[in-house]
């Protein structure tokens, strides 16, 4: 099998296995630097629940880099001498651009705004998170809301 065949697999199946990891916006996904800190607990209830779309990623150097590395081996395949090189580069830069735009869309996801009435103050407040195994929060819900830091999490 042909050196750069393995290549393009193994980068191919990279970046897809990056696309699908959890971006972790979720109520229920935490970074390892979130453990063991201290949580402001409040309660409430959801007064309503819009769906909306949480925008890709585009500055992750995986699709950029990996379409970049593709696209560079596709060009020098074409043309030979100063057209192989030209080819390679021009190759690079839409490998590089088609990649930043495969990871935004393998990034993108599917999240909810959360309208909230805090059951110690009577305050509406919003919160937009990641959608978690398709369920969404539902009016009347009793929820909790996690806050440290300037993040707020919402779970039950």
């Amino acid at each position: 099998m042909n050196m750069y065949y393995r290549f393009f697999i193994i980068l191919v199946a990279l970046t897809t296995l990056a696309g699908c990891a959890s971006s972790g916006l979720t109520g229920t996904t935490y970074s390892r630097s979130d453990a063991r800190k201290v949580q402001t607990v409040k309660y409430g209830t959801i007064e309503s629940v819009t769906p909306v779309t949480i925008e890709g990623r585009t500055d992750g150097i995986v699709g950029t880099g990996s379409g970049a590395i593709i696209g560079g081996i596709a060009g020098s395949t074409v043309g030979g001498g100063k057209g192989r090189s030209i080819a390679t580069v021009v190759g690079a830069v839409a490998g590089g651009l088609a990649g930043q735009a495969a990871e935004k869309k393998l990034t993108t996801k599917q999240g909810q705004e959360l309208t909230i009435r805090l059951e110690s103050t009577g305050d509406i407040i919003s919160v937009v998170q990641e959608v978690e195994n398709d369920q969404f929060f539902n009016p009347g819900d009793r929820i909790r809301l996690l806050q440290h830091g300037g993040n707020t999490r919402v779970t039950y």
